[in-house]
């Protein structure tokens, strides 16, 4: 499996070069980012850990299998799909790259899940989304979501110890690259936002408030438990109870400081011109700033 880029891209401006938003710099900048950071590790030569077998009981259980592999799978089906569309040789480039590596999240998971001997349900067939533009959209914003508290959990499970050391090794490329996607989608919307015609924007920004409610709305039904059965309600809480479930009470404040600082952690290695997520990362801050306040004016 493996991935090359079918346009002869220029380099990204200098780091002494300021940028605007929106302008074929920033374009070049955050397509190249994409690019030029690709780990091109294969996952058919990944060297998976024996592990022992209270460690490996601890991980099969986990509820989360299912649902991972099944939202890779959409996810690099919806960026795919979007690329298609793309006229743009160097963005067509950076979202093709996108889509490859959501789909080898998918075989790396599916590889391990084989090798660990993990039960997965029978996957559904990854349908084409009648709009591309809006399944990118979810697909980008789902992730930043995500990427958010996965970043937080996976520190969490090395400190722990839940995940040995040789398996946290073994996923940091896959994290790192959850990093780069979220990155590049963020500054997508940005510059997508300010080059579009003026007449298109105001269904652009509906489609936006729109992934936004699904994403909400949907995070809400998580939280409540909702489901047909309580495993798949399970798999869909565990961004919100995930310390729990790798054995560590963690309460929330706690858990959302690892968060943000994990999030911090993992961008600041990428230029300073390209903007960051910050919806996820300010609700979150907005949040403890009033549970802090809280206790004082009860």
């Amino acid at each position: 499996m493996n991935f090359t880029p079918k346009s002869i891209a220029p380099a990204g401006p200098g780091p002494g070069v300021r940028i605007k938003l929106g302008s074929p710099e920033h374009k070049t900048l955050f397509c190249r980012t994409m690019l030029d950071t690709h780990d091109p590790y294969r996952p058919a030569l990944i060297d998976w850990p024996v592990l022992e077998p209270e460690t490996r009981n601890r991980i099969v259980s986990l509820p989360i299998w299912d649902i991972a592999v099944a939202t890779e799978g959409r996810a690099g089906m919806n960026v795919k799909t979007y690329g298609e569309q793309i006229h743009d040789p160097l963005l067509r480039d950076a979202i093709d790259m996108n889509a490859y590596e959501e789909s080898r999240h998918k075989i790396v998971l599916a590889d391990m899940v084989t090798f660990y001997g993990i039960v997965l349900q029978p996957e559904e067939e990854y349908k084409r989304p009648r709009d591309p533009e809006f399944a990118f959209m979810r697909t980008g914003f789902s992730e930043c979501i995500d990427s958010f508290f996965g970043f937080g959990l996976f520190k969490v499970a090395a400190d722990t110890g839940f995940f040995p050391e040789e398996l946290i090794d073994t996923f940091e490329p896959v994290m790192r690259e959850e990093g780069r996607h979220i990155l590049f989608f963020v500054n997508w919307v940005a510059w997508h936002r300010r080059t579009m015609p003026l007449w298109r924007r105001p269904w652009f920004e509906m489609k936006v408030w729109a992934v936004w409610i699904a994403l909400i709305w949907e995070r809400i039904d998580m939280a409540k438990g909702m489901g047909e059965d309580n495993t798949k309600a399970q798999e869909n809480n565990f961004t919100l109870n995930g310390s729990k479930e790798l054995g560590v009470e963690i309460e929330f404040p706690e858990l959302a400081a690892i968060c943000l600082a994990e999030n911090d952690r993992r961008l600041a290695v990428y230029d300073p011109r390209l903007i960051r997520p910050k919806f996820v990362p300010g609700m979150i801050r907005l949040v403890l700033r009033f549970m802090r306040k809280t206790p004082a004016t009860a």
